[in-house]
């Protein structure tokens, strides 16, 4: 499965934190909530995810997302997309009959 991507630079995950006054803890808390394992989102993850700087994140897994999109009660399209179609046009392997 294709790592979803996090929009305008993690933006609405953060203005969306901030509309609900959570810090990194807290939504990591609620991800704990909502995931039916309990295991949640740990707060170094959240923290790249929302992040700007060096250590920021892109991409992450379909998990990680819907369980912060639950954690946040927000709609998931709203924070991630999915990433564009690969345009690689180069062929990765060869034909088992073909000789070297």
């Amino acid at each position: 499965m294709p790592k979803l991507l996090r929009k305008s630079d993690g933006q609405p995950l953060r203005d969306e934190m901030r509309r609900q006054g959570l810090t990194l803890d807290e939504l990591a808390e609620k991800t704990r909530r909502v995931d039916p394992a309990g295991r949640g989102v740990s707060t170094a993850t959240i923290g790249r995810l929302t992040g700007t700087g060096r250590t920021a994140r892109e991409r992450c897994e379909l998990n990680t997302a819907w369980l912060i999109a639950e954690g946040l009660d927000a709609r998931m399209h709203h924070l991630f997309s999915m990433p564009t179609d690969s345009t690689s046009t180069v062929e990765r392997s060869r034909p088992d009959a073909e000789d070297r």
